[in-house]
């Protein structure tokens, strides 16, 4: 049995082994010089390629609760010992985050890339196919050249960051076929933000919380390294509230960010701690008074969006009122969200082929016998910290398993 997989990526390089470890004959075509370029460039390359935290509430998407039988089938036990089985020794990093050993990304890759060779997967790069045609038994696949497979494996991937291979095709594809497409948009990616103090603030980092929110109702709040850019905010746990600030924009609500960076201390501790530093040091400016508090850079907008005027007046002569008005903006400090980065800065696709048009089992298209589809995809997507990638292992194994039986 023929098998074509489309997209040479995590999801297509594991439906590739599956198939073949069922005795097919697989075939990868891949639009770039070479498959898995997308997987050298998670986790900052060090590639947390699953998560100990695993869990469909991890997850999203219009029918998301369809994607929890391949995540069964190939769970996070099965990814684990299919790894070590190549020779993979797992680290665990912070928050369950899973890492190859050698904390390269490029350890993933090549050890897929050998088993894939191993089970002699022929694959075909600089290979972007345009249209998938199905006729009586057989699929036609038209690239640079006509190709012709017994079964098809759709694992294109979403639309985020182009440059690695992901550039929405597969869509196409899927929508020449019948399927509906989810109307897609960036996931895990930094947002822009309403202030003129942003090219003041740019590059400033520190741990605390960042929470969105429309109509005065908490979205997503998550907690960890917070930068401040010259168009917005970025850090890890920016990116993990994006999609739902996002959501709430396309829905055409204006939405917030709150962003606090005393997480561990309340505003009444606050309020003592400053208390007693300006009583300490009464004798200086509201200016000089908080060097050594918070980062110098931070000092002058604080105060400014506190709505003070005069950075001069002595600290020793503010009132109860006036450090509030300070602690507000450093327990939570409003922007309002303008936007988001591009899809070229993007980590994950939201949308995408829905999950209700394949059979959830074994990821066949409800639209057509012998296409199977796994990946970025389908309307799935996960948390940053590894579940995009798990969700990458589980709906790829599932399709190559179940398309190869």
């Amino acid at each position: 049995m023929k098998i074509a997989v489309i997209g040479g990526g995590a999801s297509g390089l594991i439906a590739a082994i599956a198939a073949a470890r069922n005795g097919a004959e697989v075939t990868i075509y891949e639009k770039l010089n070479r498959v898995g370029k997308k997987i050298l460039a998670t986790g900052n390359g060090r590639c947390n390629y699953t998560n100990l935290n695993m869990s469909i509430d991890r997850y999203h998407g219009k029918n998301v609760k369809l994607a929890k039988a391949p995540m069964e089938f190939f769970d996070l036990n099965e990814t684990l010992r299919f790894f070590e089985s190549l020779g993979v020794h797992p680290y665990e990093g912070e928050s369950g985050k899973i890492y190859p050993n050698s904390l390269q990304a490029s350890s993933i890759l090549d050890v897929l890339r050998y088993e894939a060779e191993r089970l002699k997967v022929s694959e075909i790069t600089d290979c972007e196919i345009k249209e998938l045609r199905k006729s009586k038994d057989k699929f036609s696949i038209i690239g640079n050249e006509a190709y012709l497979s017994d079964k098809v494996i759709l694992a294109t991937g979403g639309k985020a960051a182009p440059q690695l291979g992901s550039d929405g095709k597969g869509y196409e594809i899927a929508k020449s076929l019948g399927h509906k497409i989810i109307e897609p948009f960036p996931a895990l990616v930094q947002l822009k933000l309403k202030s003129k103090y942003l090219k003041r603030i740019s590059g400033i980092r520190f741990d605390g919380i960042v929470k969105g929110v429309t109509d005065n109702k908490l979205i997503r709040e998550d907690e960890g390294e917070i930068l401040f850019t010259d168009y917005g905010i970025s850090g890890p746990p920016v990116l993990q509230i994006s999609r739902r600030v996002i959501e709430e924009l396309n829905k055409g609500n204006i939405a917030y960010i709150l962003v606090d960076m005393f997480p561990d201390t309340t505003k009444l501790q606050l309020y003592e701690l400053l208390q007693a530093r300006f009583i300490d040091i009464g004798y200086k400016s509201l200016e000089e008074s908080l060097i050594g508090f918070i980062n110098k850079k931070l000092i002058p907008v604080v105060l400014m969006e506190a709505g003070f005027e005069d950075l001069n007046k002595n600290c020793g002569k503010l009132n109860k009122k006036e450090i509030y008005k300070i602690i507000d903006i450093l327990k939570e400090w409003k922007f309002e969200v303008t936007g988001h980065n591009t899809w070229q800065q993007a980590q994950s696709t939201a949308g995408g082929i829905d999950m209700s048009e394949v059979n959830s089992g074994t990821l066949e298209s409800n639209k057509v016998k012998g296409l199977y589809i796994c990946g970025e995809v389908l309307d799935v997507d996960g948390d940053c910290g590894g579940f995009n990638l798990q969700w990458a292992w589980s709906s790829g194994y599932t399709a190559g398993y179940y398309s190869s039986i």
